[in-house]
């Protein structure tokens, strides 16, 4: 089922075409949301804040766990960043884009951007190499995190910026389509948070172009598919911020480890 989706362009409004196609199915894709330049330019500011963490050592951003793993020659590599539009321009710039307010109408008029709350902007850098620490991640929905965190289940969406182009063979983000549709208990038992990563029957495979935005909403399954092929054909980039609705929450430095994400080690 992969690509046969319809992709759409993103304007300073959602369509009506659009807005029906994604809440049905809980998903949308945008093409040609930032240039290659603008693409190149975030990869080398994602380098430039590697290299200051790993320099001063840091673990944490605001409570939240850095990934750090190794690169396909060895030296170190920081395969997940939380808030990395607090640590630079580059980043930053990209949160105050005017198309997200667009995309703030799917949610509601409460909704916001999430670039000081839960885990800001991620940036995820995934690669299938033997010393790699990141190559995949189980079913989950987004939407669990307000109930460990005791509050009840908010609208959510995650929007995905991607910065490689994808074939299947790639792996990357797979998609139960409708399922943000779905009881209470299918959101919290359906799948094994994490644990599971096996192919579902119902899965989409989400192959955007490098420069493409994507969406789903929060109580979606999904999962990141390993890559079947090694080296450097298997690096994947793809930056994550949340649109999000309820009491606005901001993290600080001195906020405290969420319990679920002590155990982030199980993703490999």
């Amino acid at each position: 089922m992969a690509n046969l989706y319809p992709k759409f362009i993103l304007g300073s409004f959602i369509t009506t075409e659009q807005r029906k196609f994604f809440n049905e199915f809980g998903f949308i894709h945008f093409e040609d949301f930032i240039s290659p330049e603008t693409v190149e330019l975030l990869i080398e500011a994602s380098r430039e804040v590697q290299n200051n963490c790993i320099k001063n050592n840091t673990t944490k951003v605001n409570g939240v766990p850095l990934k750090y793993g190794a690169d396909l020659d060895g030296q170190k590599l920081i395969q997940r960043f939380a808030f990395i539009n607090k640590q630079h321009d580059a980043f930053k710039k990209l949160t105050i884009d005017s198309r997200f307010k667009a995309l703030l109408s799917l949610v509601g008029p409460q909704a916001r951007l999430g670039a000081d709350e839960k885990d800001g902007m991620v940036f995820n850098h995934y690669v299938n190499g033997p010393e790699s620490r990141f190559t995949k991640m189980g079913w989950h929905t987004d939407g669990l995190r307000d109930i460990f965190h005791g509050q009840k289940l908010n609208p959510m969406l995650n929007v995905g910026i991607h910065l490689n182009n994808l074939k299947p063979e790639n792996g990357g983000l797979r998609i139960i389509p409708g399922s943000h549709n779905q009881s209470l208990f299918h959101l919290l038992f359906r799948k094994k948070y994490f644990l599971d990563n096996k192919p579902d029957r119902d899965e989409v495979a989400i192959l955007p172009k490098a420069g493409d935005l994507t969406v789903h909403d929060g109580r979606l399954w999904h999962r990141v598919a390993q890559s079947s092929v090694v080296g450097e054909e298997s690096r994947r980039r793809v930056i994550y911020i949340p649109i999000i609705a309820g009491e606005y929450a901001p993290k600080h430095e001195h906020s405290p480890t969420a319990f679920y994400q002590r155990f982030a080690g199980i993703v490999k």
